[in-house]
């Protein structure tokens, strides 16, 4: 696969041909891999082990684990603190950046301190509007948006240079990500803003939670017939429902989230519904995984990581992935 940038050998020796960051989950996709991902649910709290104990069962099964920014509008442990913790740790690091709550300047910084701290991974997020956390008196920045991010992030990289023009004595090494949402309104606009993230610099995309599988088929169809499938690795979302009550809430506070009636009919008509939310992530992810164009699956339980695991485990992905 192109990447579009020429590496500079004598800077950057340790660096084949065609790999731009030598992050584990860019080797791994670059390699034809499945690649499993997974969010890391920042902690309420200043202490490491917080975090440790969230990331062991994640690196259990995943290639990389995403440290999560404020998801939501809520304040909790960086994503560059956490992001930091995971690489000290040995354990690949997905460093999320929201435009809501830091200016260019403040985000071209903590690049450089990602960077510098051996961060390899960052996902580009415009991120969720302040009225919908549980702060809602704070003032938004959204100085860029998710597109200029991307495109700040390569101008830094590919040309060694600030935004202002001023030169980066060594540019930071990344394997640039976005986020989309494939299975909400309006369908059809879903497919070209992806587009647009690829040119402005997108190498791998992880979507939102995928409900609707049927939604997402037609969103795949599109991104192959755009050729988008062969210019980045994407990542499906999935993730286990609690219940049907946890469905209904998730499908109305939520940004960007679709839970089709008959999924969350299905949980409320079980016996166990933890139970049946669990089964129906495992099933989705045994039908994405052989969607033409699909990478690799990434996987959100809020604070439950060790179901994770689990899932992960119960899906065959692994076994899958070990016999390619």
């Amino acid at each position: 696969m192109a990447t579009g940038l020429d590496i500079p050998t004598n800077s950057y020796p340790e660096l084949s041909e065609g790999i731009v960051s030598g992050s584990r989950l860019e080797l791994a996709l670059k390699a034809g891999k499945f690649a499993i991902t997974a969010e890391l649910n920042p902690p309420d709290s200043a202490d490491p082990d917080d975090v440790y104990q969230a990331a062991r069962p994640l690196s259990e099964v995943a290639d990389a684990i995403n440290a999560t920014d404020a998801s939501g509008a809520n304040c909790h442990m960086s994503s560059l603190g956490i992001s930091a913790f995971l690489v000290q740790a040995g354990y690949e690091a997905v460093y999320q950046i929201s435009c809501r709550d830091r200016n260019r300047i403040a985000i071209q910084g903590d690049v450089l301190g990602a960077a510098a701290l051996g961060v390899k991974n960052v996902l580009c997020l415009t991120g969720d509007d302040v009225g919908s956390g549980d702060q809602p008196g704070a003032k938004p920045v959204f100085d860029l948006d998710s597109v200029s991010l991307l495109r700040t992030l390569r101008t830094m990289r590919d040309e060694s240079v600030f935004l202002s023009g001023r030169k980066i004595s060594r540019p930071p090494r990344l394997f640039i990500g976005a986020a989309e949402n494939p299975c909400v309104d309006p369908l059809e606009w879903r497919p070209d803003r992806l587009a647009k993230k690829v040119k402005a610099g997108a190498e791998f995309i992880q979507t939102n939670y995928v409900f609707d599988l049927p939604r997402f088929e037609q969103f795949m169809s599109r991104v192959r017939d755009l050729g988008l499938d062969q210019q980045i690795f994407l990542l499906a979302g999935v993730g286990p429902l609690a219940s049907a009550r946890a469905a209904r809430w998730m499908r109305s506070n939520v940004p960007g989230i679709h839970i089709p009636d008959h999924v969350i009919a299905r949980i409320e008509g079980a016996e166990n519904q933890a139970a049946e939310g669990e089964k129906i992530c495992i099933e989705l992810i045994q039908q994405i995984r052989e969607i033409q164009g699909v990478s690799g699956m990434h996987i959100m339980a809020y604070r439950r990581e060790h179901q994770v695991s689990k899932i992960i485990t119960s899906s065959g992905l692994l076994d899958r992935r070990n016999r390619r």
